[in-house]
C-alpha cells in the first residue's frame, strides 16, 4: 500500500510539473502570435535588432511583458506600463529600469517624470 501511494505522489508531482512547462509554452507562444500581428516578419516595427522574437523569449517572464508592453507604447512612464501590464508602478519602475541596464530600453527625463523608450540605435 506505501509502494503505491509513493508512486502515486511522483506521478503526481511528474504531471504538475508537465503542466507547468505546457503553461510556459504556452505563454511564450502568445508572444510570438503577438509579436507576427504587428510586422509580417514577426517584428514589430519599434522593436530594435538588439530586442528580437528570440531575445525576447530569452528574458524572463516579468521582464517580457514589461518589453512587450513599452514597445507597443513607444515612450512611456513606469505608470503607463504599469497600465497596461496591470502591475504596480514601483515594479514596473524597477523592471524598465533593468531594461535599461541591459541595454534594450534607454530613460529621458523631462521635469519630474522618466521616460522610458525603446534603444533603436544598436
Amino acid at each position: 500500500m506505501a509502494v503505491y501511494r509513493k508512486l502515486e505522489g511522483k506521478s503526481i508531482q511528474l504531471l504538475e510539473k508537465i503542466r507547468e512547462n505546457l503553461e510556459q509554452l504556452n505563454e511564450k507562444i502568445e508572444v510570438m502570435i503577438e509579436i507576427q500581428k504587428h510586422d509580417k516578419r514577426g517584428i514589430p516595427e519599434n522593436l530594435p535588432e538588439a530586442l528580437d522574437v528570440m531575445t525576447l523569449l530569452s528574458l524572463p517572464d516579468h521582464l517580457r511583458k514589461t518589453a512587450i508592453s513599452l514597445c507597443k507604447l513607444e515612450k512611456a512612464t513606469a505608470n503607463e506600463v504599469s497600465e497596461q501590464t496591470k502591475r504596480a508602478r514601483a515594479v514596473e519602475s524597477g523592471y524598465l529600469n533593468q531594461l535599461v541596464i541591459m541595454g534594450y530600453m534607454k530613460k529621458e527625463r523631462q521635469g519630474r517624470k522618466a521616460y522610458f523608450f525603446v534603444n533603436k540605435e544598436d
